[in-house]
């Protein structure tokens, strides 16, 4: 991480619940380093919410490790407007749209899966990282090892995760679009 870099990763629900159910939960405090693990008050409450059929999703709200964070401010709840004008349709979406009002506002690095809220990133210059994209930057930095994260992708697809590639393909995925060193 450089001195640019923000301070704060804040996740979205679909990449805690996957990989808590997984078994990969704590990989993402490593992959953190000293940066901050944030998950906003309503992804909290649709872990809460699905909490009854996916007793996994447990661990993700007894990890003291991740920060739950409420949108408050002026510019926090301005910001969530925003992102859920353009993706919440009825209770869909609150905590992708909440997930890219906090990083907009506090310069985090919003990890969201979902195609809609990255191209929304995207569009209102929010720094965002997929899972995948996170985990790669992981063994770019050294963290992880490529091997470690196969497995990693291969348990998140045991768990019906959608990934652009199949069971023990994410080496040669992530050589093809140059995500990894060609050496590791």
């Amino acid at each position: 991480m450089t001195s640019k870099e923000p301070v704060s990763l804040v996740i979205d629900t679909g990449p805690l619940s996957h990989l808590a159910k997984a078994g990969w939960l704590s990989v993402l405090r490593s992959v953190a380093g000293g940066r901050t693990v944030v998950m906003t008050a309503e992804v909290e409450a649709e872990l809460h919410e699905g909490l009854h059929r996916y007793p996994h999703l447990q661990q993700v709200l007894e990890a003291r490790w991740i920060r739950t964070e409420e949108l408050r401010s002026t510019a926090e709840l301005t910001s969530f407007a925003d992102f859920a004008a353009r993706l919440v349709v009825g209770t869909r979406n609150v905590g992708e749209a909440s997930v890219l009002a906090y990083a907009a506002v506090h310069d985090c690095v919003a990890v969201v899966d979902d195609g809609a809220a990255r191209k929304a990133a995207h569009d209102f210059d929010v720094k965002q990282r997929g899972t995948l994209g996170l985990l790669c930057e992981a063994i770019r930095e050294g963290l992880l090892t490529v091997d470690v994260v196969s497995d990693i992708a291969d348990h998140l697809l045991e768990s019906e995760y959608r990934l652009p590639f199949g069971p023990g393909n994410f080496r040669a995925w992530a050589r093809e679009n140059g995500l990894v060193p060609p050496d590791r």
